[in-house]
C-alpha cells in the first residue's frame, strides 16, 4: 500500500513537473520576436539600389552603344553579303565571307567581355547595398529586441514581415 502511494505521488509530480516545464516552454516561445526582410524588394526598391543600377548604367551605357552599332554594321555586311552573292566572283564571296566571320567573331567576343564585366560591377554594388543593409537590419533587432530575422523564406505571414521598415531606413 504505501508503495502504491509513492508510487501515486512521484506520477503527480512528474505530472506536474511536466506541465510546468512545458507551460515555462510555451511563455518563452511566445516572447521570441521574428522578422523578415525581403531581398529582392530592397534591390527593387531601395534609394541605394536604385542608385547603384542608374551608377552602372550610366558605366556601362557608352559600350553598350558601340556593342549595338557593331551588331547593326555587322548585320549590314551579312545582308549586303547575301543580295551580291549572286554576282560575286568565288574569291570576292569567300573573302567577304571571312570578314564577315571575323566581324562576328569579334562581335561576339565583345558581347561576352560586356556581359561578365557587366555583371561583375553589378555584383560589386550589390555586395555593397547587401552589406548597408545587412547593418540596417542588424540595428532594427538590436532596437526593437528580434530574436531572429531572415532575409529568405518559403512563407511569411505579413505580420513579420520589416522590410518596410528597412526601406524607410535605407531611403534616409
Amino acid at each position: 500500500m504505501k508503495s502504491l502511494i509513492k508510487i501515486s505521488i512521484l506520477s503527480k509530480c512528474a505530472v506536474l513537473l511536466a506541465l510546468s516545464l512545458f507551460s515555462l516552454a510555451n511563455a518563452q516561445a511566445q516572447e521570441t520576436r521574428i522578422g523578415f526582410v525581403s531581398t529582392e524588394r530592397i534591390f527593387r526598391e531601395a534609394a541605394p539600389a536604385k542608385l547603384a543600377t542608374a551608377k552602372i548604367e550610366q558605366e556601362f551605357s557608352k559600350r553598350e552603344k558601340e556593342l549595338q552599332d557593331l551588331g547593326s554594321r555587322l548585320k549590314g555586311a551579312s545582308d549586303k553579303l547575301d543580295k551580291d552573292a549572286a554576282v560575286l566572283s568565288e574569291s570576292d564571296r569567300i573573302r567577304r565571307q571571312r570578314e564577315l566571320s571575323d566581324m562576328d567573331k569579334d562581335f561576339q567576343r565583345k558581347q561576352r567581355e560586356f556581359r561578365e564585366d557587366l555583371n561583375q560591377r553589378r555584383n560589386e554594388e550589390l555586395a555593397t547595398v547587401l552589406d548597408r543593409t545587412n547593418k540596417v537590419i542588424k540595428q532594427i533587432a538590436e532596437a526593437e529586441k528580434y530574436d531572429i530575422v531572415f532575409q529568405e523564406a518559403v512563407y511569411i505571414s505579413p505580420r513579420i514581415d520589416i522590410t518596410d521598415k528597412v526601406l524607410k531606413a535605407l531611403n534616409k
